[in-house]
C-alpha cells in the first residue's frame, strides 16, 4: 500500500512510490516558484550531497539526472561529477551569486527522519539547513527546498547515512528529477 501525500499551504509531503509523485512535485514546485518568484529571477537548482555516502548521494543523483532531462529553464549545480557538499558549499554559493543577480534557488538534499517517514519527499518554501544531521555549521540555502527522507535519524547519523540503501536513494532521486524537469 502506498502512503497518501499530505499538503499544507505552500508545502507537499509525498511518498516516492506514489504513482503520480513526480507530477505532484512538479505542481508544488511550480506553484511555489510562481508565488515566491514574482520577478522571475533566474532559477538555480542546487543539489547538495556527496557520492561518498550512499545516504547523502540524493542531491548529486538528482543533479546528474536533471542535466540529462534538462529543459533549459534553470541551471543545475551539484552532480556526481561535480558535487556540492560541506567542503565547497560556500564557494559554490559565491559562484552562483556572482554569475546570477539575486537567483531563485531551489535546494535539494537528503535528510534523516522517523521510521514511518522514510521514502517521503518534502517540498517546502524557505531555506534548507544542509548538514544538520551531522551537526555541521553550513549556510542556510534556498528560496524553497526539496528534502528526501532516506533513513532513520536520531542515533549515529554518520553510520546511518553510510548504510542507507542505494536503491531507495536512486528511486527517490529519479522521481525528484522528473518532477523538477517539468517545471516552467
Amino acid at each position: 500500500m502506498i502512503p497518501h501525500a499530505s499538503t499544507k499551504i505552500g508545502s507537499l509531503s509525498v511518498h516516492y512510490a506514489d504513482p503520480v509523485c513526480s507530477r505532484k512535485i512538479e505542481q508544488a514546485v511550480s506553484e511555489l516558484t510562481t508565488s515566491l518568484n514574482p520577478r522571475h529571477r533566474d532559477i538555480v537548482i542546487l543539489c547538495i550531497g556527496t557520492d561518498r555516502s550512499t545516504g547523502d548521494s540524493l542531491g548529486p543523483l538528482v543533479g546528474t539526472r536533471l542535466t540529462q532531462l534538462k529543459n533549459g529553464r534553470f541551471e543545475v549545480y551539484g552532480t556526481l561529477d561535480e558535487p556540492v557538499h560541506a567542503v565547497n558549499l560556500v564557494n559554490v554559493l559565491e559562484t552562483i551569486n556572482t554569475k546570477y543577480h539575486d537567483p531563485f534557488i531551489i535546494a535539494v538534499d537528503a535528510c534523516l527522519g522517523k521510521a514511518d517517514r522514510v521514502g517521503y519527499i518534502n517540498v517546502k518554501p524557505g531555506v534548507l539547513f544542509p548538514g544538520t544531521a551531522l551537526q555541521k555549521n553550513l549556510p542556510a540555502v534556498g528560496d524553497l527546498h526539496i528534502s528526501g527522507i532516506v533513513n532513520v535519524g536520531g542515533f549515529l547519523e554518520h553510520l546511518v547515512l553510510q548504510n542507507t540503501r542505494l536503491n531507495l536513494v536512486f528511486k527517490m532521486a529519479e522521481v525528484i528529477a522528473r518532477g523538477l524537469a517539468g517545471i516552467n
